[in-house]
């Protein structure tokens, strides 16, 4: 394959494909607290950090991590603390934060508005090695916390209430679940952009449990799914010449669609065969529906 012939491509496929598994191995758990967008707004306060990254000449992705994280951990504090007034204070965030990258941007000796597009909406032969080198340290922490700590966080993520009484520490997660999206979201730049990274970490697992009930296995589902799409949507950039972010978002609303589609008849097709397997006595009120909390526990 020519395709590998390629020192900026090889790099580029790395990092696809470390964003294909941390986006959605994070993403399950915000679906989950119902805060899909988190990472949206997270990427905007991360174009702060890379405009720093250009204006003190140090590396904008790890800058980006740096101001991302402060900003998820505002974020987990608004939510706690912001009562009636918290969107505001998100909302000033959030378009303060892309401000504040335009800004820091053009005022840096060597940026202009072309570095910061590549950062908004990806570039694949921008990415170098320093990028993959840190790319491959974060994508490390991400699913070192995602898979090592999946059952205390699925468990927040499900009912914080019932976590608390468990003993489990709510807040600290909640957290840690903050900033490794925050980190996420700088692992994702560099393919998708900031504008778009959101996409990728909530449509594969809404697109998994179309065809999934236990944790684990949409887990796993949301994750090959998240794989496949980055890794076609690289090949498509270069072969097609168009641009890797939009590409990559493309294909993963297009798996949501095939597998919504797919998923109708199998529903059907499994509500026929409970319906056969019930005994004829039984009325169908007699079926007591799994307590949301037993429901949370099975496949983790």
């Amino acid at each position: 394959m020519d395709i590998l012939d390629y020192d900026f491509m090889r790099r580029a496929l790395l990092a696809a494909v470390l964003v294909g598994i941390t986006a959605p191995a994070v993403g399950i758990y915000l679906v989950q607290r119902r805060q899909a967008l988190m990472g949206d707004g997270i990427g905007h306060v991360a174009m702060t950090g890379v405009g720093l990254g250009f204006l003190l000449s140090w590396s904008p992705v790890w800058m980006a991590t740096l101001v991302s994280v402060v900003g998820a951990v505002l974020m987990e504090l608004i939510r706690w603390y912001g009562r009636t007034r918290g969107d505001i204070a998100l909302a000033m965030l959030f378009y303060g934060g892309m401000a504040g990258g335009v800004m820091f941007i053009n005022l840096a000796p060597t940026g202009s508005n072309a570095n910061l597009t590549s950062y908004l909406f990806g570039s694949l032969s921008t990415v170098s090695e320093s990028d993959v080198t840190a790319i491959c340290v974060l994508a490390g922490f991400v699913v070192l916390v995602t898979l090592g700590l999946r059952r205390q966080l699925f468990a927040v993520s499900l009912d914080e209430e019932f976590a608390r009484v468990t003993g489990l520490p709510v807040r600290a997660l909640n957290l840690l679940t903050a900033i490794t999206a925050a980190v996420t979201v700088t692992v994702a730049m560099r393919v998708v952009g900031l504008l778009l990274v959101s996409a990728l970490m909530v449509v594969p697992v809404a697109a998994a449990q179309q065809l999934t009930r236990s944790f684990a296995v949409t887990f796993a589902l949301a994750v090959a799914i998240g794989v496949s799409v980055t890794i076609g949507g690289t090949v498509t950039s270069y072969y097609q010449d168009v641009p890797p972010g939009a590409t990559i978002v493309l294909l993963t609303i297009g798996a949501f669609v095939a597998l919504t589609a797919l998923a109708a008849p199998l529903a059907r097709r499994r509500a026929r065969a409970l319906a056969a397997a019930q005994p004829a006595g039984d009325p169908a009120e007699c079926v007591i529906p799994a307590s949301r909390g037993a429901a949370g526990k099975t496949g983790v």
